[in-house]
């Protein structure tokens, strides 16, 4: 099934929605100044895929047609914020709750309160507020680039069916998201120090 006979004339507004919040961020206030590490290093964003979104409906007992999945999920717009450092994350989220295209409809914190697995995350939920696009949600994640590849390589093992000696893969997993962790804080803090002595 393609995007269009899924989701039929809302394909077209969540491309639309997608393409702004892009363009949105591609201004993030800072991202000219060159001399200084950029503190967007990159985004990835996606409309999710028929099959996995039927698939999420069914695993949540919801119907799986297209206006049951625009009302009752979130992230049919998924985008990824790429950073820098830790405080950028924070930056980044605080500058995203105050624009006026959108209300933040929920904020969850995984960096403060990492899940059990050690995945580490700010996630926004966003829910548009102007003209064609009005009621149209998407789910806006925030990490370091750091545990950006942590959680591509724990995205592979979720997804595989069949995954030989996964347990101590995932307990290995963990102890790399802490070592991650303390990786993150210890760049912003020589980060810090460097600014202090700039002044």
């Amino acid at each position: 099934m393609t995007y269009e006979e899924y989701y039929g004339d809302a394909y077209h507004i969540l491309k639309q929605t997608e393409q702004k919040l892009l363009e949105l961020i591609e201004n993030y206030p800072g991202q000219e100044k060159l001399e200084e590490i950029q503190p967007i290093i990159y985004c990835k964003s996606r409309i999710k895929s028929p099959e996995s979104m039927k698939e999420k409906l069914r695993r949540q007992g919801f119907a799986e047609d297209c206006n049951t999945a625009l009302e009752q999920m979130h992230d049919a717009i998924g985008i990824h914020i790429i950073c820098s450092f830790m405080d950028d994350v924070y930056a980044v989220a605080e500058w995203l709750c105050c624009q006026d295209d959108f209300e933040v409809t929920d904020k969850k914190d995984y960096i403060a309160w990492p899940k059990p697995n050690g995945y580490r995350s700010l996630h926004l939920i966003l829910r548009m507020k102007e003209k064609e696009s009005r009621g149209i949600q998407a789910e806006i994640q925030i990490r370091t680039i750091a545990i950006d590849f942590w959680a591509a390589l724990e995205h592979q093992i979720k997804y595989k069916h069949e995954v030989e000696h996964e347990k101590m893969m995932r307990e290995e997993l963990k102890r790399c998201a802490d070592e991650i962790a303390s990786v993150d804080m210890s760049m912003q803090t020589i980060r810090d120090f460097i600014r202090e002595e700039a002044k």
